[in-house]
């Protein structure tokens, strides 16, 4: 990774996702958590505050040390233990059936191997396990899933990778895990913001 995406990449991030309804909705994505929690994508650390009562503790995956320095505060304030837990979430470090939830916000687009990832998240689960997850994704109008194609490239070079067409739900279900809830909608904000702004909010159980 070049500079710019290991240095720049993790502030940007953490601004544009840290805005009022985006942390609104991370709050009510969290209150389905509860036990041992693997966190894919954990970033500067913007879900730690939303940790319910019902949390145990947080393995954290996440391969930028910059972003997990700009976590530091967050986690030593958090009533609730985190670890990191490896760098990769195309290769969880962790064992089958180990968790009771995973948690995934605004990270299933970065992922080169979005498949094997997904797959790696229904191993470690316990069955009856949850998989929430609050993502951006492919918008269901063809004009905007158009332009979303379009700078598909231009954003994976910018954004550390991240791609905005991916089909959030059809991935979650072609590794067997079950979407139990979601809610599809745009993001409050100008029409022309469209293509960054369609998201997917949901759970999914294995078995």
């Amino acid at each position: 990774m070049g500079l710019w995406t290991d240095r720049v990449v993790p502030h940007l991030v953490e601004r544009s996702l840290s805005v009022g309804e985006v942390m609104e909705r991370r709050e009510q994505l969290c209150v389905e958590l509860q036990g041992r929690v693997l966190e894919i994508g954990f970033g500067s650390g913007l879900n730690i505050e939303k940790y319910p009562a019902s949390v145990e503790s947080v393995a954290a995956v996440e391969p930028s040390d910059v972003a997990w320095r700009m976590s530091a505060g967050r986690r030593a304030a958090s009533p609730v233990p985190i670890t990191r837990s490896g760098l990769d979430g195309q290769a969880l470090a962790e064992d089958d059936s180990s968790f009771d939830a995973v948690l995934s916000t605004f990270t299933l687009c970065t992922i080169p191997d979005v498949d094997r990832a997904l797959r790696e998240v229904r191993r470690v689960l316990r069955p009856g396990g949850s998989f929430v997850f609050f993502e951006h994704g492919l918008a269901p109008g063809p004009g905007v899933a158009r332009w979303q194609r379009r700078l598909d490239p231009l954003e994976r070079r910018i954004a550390g990778g991240c791609h905005l067409s991916r089909d959030v739900p059809a991935l979650i279900s072609s590794v067997g895990l079950r979407i139990t809830g979601l809610d599809a909608n745009y993001l409050a904000g100008p029409s022309v913001g469209r293509p960054w702004s369609y998201v997917y909010e949901g759970t999914a159980l294995v078995g």
